[in-house]
């Protein structure tokens, strides 16, 4: 799969030790009711054989959550979302490692879905997203990306721990798309978050600190609360420690049709 060439003044980072990174297990389907193998079963399957069928007895719901007021469909094929192709500047920031594997849900069995696409965008280390007219951003394009599943359904992202704006606490946005032709045929969006104390630790550094202390953590905050027990967990990333930043591993379970 090809690659977007960065300007010659960043250096493309690999993934950041993804494989040392833990796992966040997430299940999905389109009406929401469905059913996944559990994280290590699906994410040791997808390492060792692409084509493998894994089954587990286990069975967890998750919850779709909303898109928010900032996406914007960029089509930007990248995996290093931290540079605005438009002005060549690298987004300030502790790094993050993202690596998806998306898994397809079908009568208990998974296998893992390929040619899908995975849209991510998030906030910037002061809050704030790009191309957005009423934050000051318009025309810019950093912190936003898809990437394409490969026949292993992984895809992987290289950005920065997010910053945090008023009234939300620290997330990521995650968009699944299929097409058949110019038509999205299927779609699903969520978000996850992050564990408090280690958002306080990385927000006590610069750039994060010029922003201040954030108003809202998970606890308060209206979206994360609005999930079961089970739900927040499996949507809070326990991001490890890799190099001078953090990664994390997300398995992506989807029924589709």
């Amino acid at each position: 799969m090809s690659q977007i060439i960065l300007p010659a003044r960043i250096s493309r980072r690999r993934m950041l030790g993804v494989a040392a990174g833990s796992a966040l297990s997430v299940v999905v389907s389109q009406s929401l009711p469905g059913c996944a193998a559990d994280a290590a079963t699906a994410a040791a399957g997808t390492a060792s054989d692409s084509t493998a069928t894994t089954t587990s007895p286990a069975c967890v719901l998750t919850a779709a959550l909303t898109e928010g007021p900032y996406f914007v469909d960029e089509r930007l094929y990248r995996s290093d979302i931290r540079t605005d192709p438009v002005t060549g500047d690298v987004s300030a920031g502790v790094p993050l490692g993202l690596q998806f594997n998306v898994i397809r849900v079908e009568g208990g069995a998974c296998t893992p879905l390929t040619g899908v696409y995975l849209d991510v965008w998030h906030a910037n280390a002061l809050g704030a997203y790009s191309d957005e007219q009423a934050l000051g951003t318009s025309g810019e394009k950093f912190l936003r990306g898809y990437q394409i599943t490969d026949a292993a359904g992984v895809v992987q992202f290289t950005t920065i721990y997010p910053g945090w704006y008023r009234g939300r606490a620290v997330h990521i946005h995650f968009k699944l798309r299929l097409f058949a032709g110019a038509t999205t045929s299927y779609e699903f969006t969520s978000q996850f978050f992050f564990d408090d104390s280690l958002t306080d630790v990385v927000h006590a550094l610069n750039p994060y600190n010029g922003r201040g202390t954030r108003d809202t953590r998970n606890g308060s905050d209206s979206i994360y609360t609005s999930l079961s027990s089970s739900q927040r967990a499996a949507l809070t990333l326990q991001a490890t420690s890799s190099g001078s930043g953090y990664s994390g591993v997300i398995n992506l379970g989807v029924q589709v049709g």
